[in-house]
């Protein structure tokens, strides 16, 4: 018996059948399901396409196509049906991140006519926990960043993405994306820093934010004040927002090489869970 498939860009009426998809892995889809949750399938409010995957007209696979490429729950055949619409359309993101197994397949079928690419960081650790550390106390000065104090926060984000994404979030259309994102994740009270004398000493991010699952993101340490353990103490406080607030799981990734931030991250609970994959150019 024959198997009839297809690829194509959902629509605003499929908006059940997207959701019930992302919800087979609240944790790993958050980033996505927390982008549909909020804005539907409209590809402006969404910021992209969401192309879906169907198997004798039932929809079984994802694939976010906008600033970022995202593979959702895609088998083998789903992620070469994304390839193609991909290739055809040519490269319009700036990135494609997901879980790892898909998004290498995902690369390695883009990579002849995408590639080359400026970085492949193959196995980001999928770090999750759904309990507050019993041995590491939050830092009580880690608090929500307010409206008024964008001008504080802004550099240390500017410096975190740098530092972590090689180049600047300036760059292009002067930041003007970066700052808007910022802005409203300050407005949304997912942003949190440690303040000494006007300046961020830590800080991180609840980037993406669903009712069951929440993804932090964005965490930094001034130079200056790394190996003093602020990154403990305030990821604790981070988690005590995140589990009381907002989620019942939080998660993050974390680069394979980035040692001091992956035991970091295991003394305050969290535990490998999975990976991700991420391609930038």
């Amino acid at each position: 018996m024959l198997t009839t498939t297809t690829t194509k860009v959902l629509e605003p009426g499929e908006l059940d059948a997207a959701l019930a998809v992302l919800d087979r892995d609240p944790v790993a889809n958050a980033f996505v399901a927390a982008r549909v949750q909020v804005a539907g399938l409209d590809p402006w409010r969404l910021g992209g396409e969401m192309w879906g995957w169907y198997s004798d007209g039932r929809l079984e696979s994802l694939c976010y196509a906008g600033a970022n490429l995202v593979p959702v729950c895609a088998g083998p055949e789903a992620v070469r049906g994304f390839a193609d619409r991909a290739r055809r359309a040519g490269r319009r993101c700036s990135s494609i991140v997901g879980p790892a197994g898909p998004t290498a397949q995902l690369w390695s079928l883009l990579e002849p006519s995408w590639g080359p690419a400026r970085e492949v960081r193959s196995h980001q650790p999928l770090m999750v926990t759904s309990a507050l550390p019993a041995e590491v106390a939050p830092d009580p000065l880690v608090r929500r960043i307010r409206k008024d104090e964008m001008d504080i926060v802004m550099p240390a984000c500017v410096a975190m993405f740098t530092e972590e994404v090689g180049v600047s979030p300036l760059a292009g259309d002067g930041g003007l994306l970066y700052q808007a994102r910022i802005a409203e994740l300050v407005t949304a009270g997912r942003s949190f820093a440690r303040v000494e004398d006007g300046k961020v000493v830590f800080k991180a991010e609840i980037g993406a934010a669903t009712a069951k699952a929440c993804q932090i993101q964005g965490v930094w340490v001034a130079p200056e004040y790394r190996g003093r353990g602020l990154s403990e103490i305030g990821m604790a406080a981070v988690l005590q927002y995140a589990l009381k607030d907002i989620a019942p799981i939080a998660s993050l990734y974390v680069n394979d090489y980035n040692h001091t931030a992956r035991a970091a991250y295991r003394r305050v609970g969290f535990e490998e869970a999975g990976a991700f994959m991420s391609v930038l150019f």
